[in-house]
C-alpha cells in the first residue's frame, strides 16, 4: 500500500476507525493520512482527523499530538479560542487562566471543524498538567469520544 497515493485514503480512513474501536493505534498509518489532506486539502474529514488526534492523545508523554497537529491546516485549527467557546464551560477550574474568554456565532465549517479545536485544547490541558481540568472539560463533552475504545484508560496510563 503505498501511503501517499490519494486512492488510498479511503483505506486508510477505514484502518483509523479501525484503529478507534479496537483500541489499537498505528503512528505512522495516521501520519500518512494527515498527509494525504496537507496534499489533498478537499478530502479532508473532521471526524477522522478528530480520531487521529484522539489516538495520539493516549500516547503523551510522547511527541505523537504534537507531529499529528502540525501536519493539520491552521485553517482547521485557529486558536485565539477560550474554553468557553470550544464548548468547555468554565465553572469550577475547568478552563486555565491562560485561554481568553469570548463568544461568537460560528460559521458552519467552523462548527464542523469544533471537535479538532476542542481536543487541541484538551491537549493543551494535559501537555501542561492541567489534570483536573481535562478530566472535567473531557465530562463535559463525551461525545467526542464516540467510537473511540479504551480511550480514558489508555489517557490514565
Amino acid at each position: 500500500l503505498h501511503r501517499y497515493n490519494p486512492e488510498n485514503l479511503a483505506t486508510l480512513e477505514r484502518y483509523v476507525e479501525t484503529q478507534a474501536k479496537e483500541n489499537a493505534y498505528d503512528l505512522e498509518a495516521n501520519l500518512a493520512v494527515l498527509k494525504l489532506y496537507q496534499f489533498n486539502p478537499a478530502f479532508f474529514q473532521t471526524g477522522v482527523t478528530a480520531q487521529i488526534l484522539l489516538k495520539a492523545l493516549t500516547n503523551l508523554p510522547h511527541t505523537d499530538f504534537t507531529l499529528c497537529k502540525c501536519m493539520i491546516d491552521q485553517a482547521h485549527v485557529s486558536w485565539g479560542l477560550g474554553g468557553e467557546f470550544l464548548g468547555f464551560s468554565r465553572g469550577g477550574t475547568s478552563a486555565p487562566p491562560f485561554l481568553p474568554e469570548f463568544s461568537l456565532d460560528l460559521p458552519k465549517m467552523q462548527q464542523e471543524e469544533r471537535p479538532i479545536r476542542q481536543i487541541l485544547y484538551l491537549g493543551e490541558l494535559l501537555e501542561t498538567c492541567h489534570f483536573q481540568s481535562f478530566w472535567q472539560a473531557l465530562d463535559e463533552n463525551m461525545e467526542l469520544l464516540e467510537g473511540i475504545t479504551g480511550f480514558e484508560d489508555s489517557v490514565r496510563k
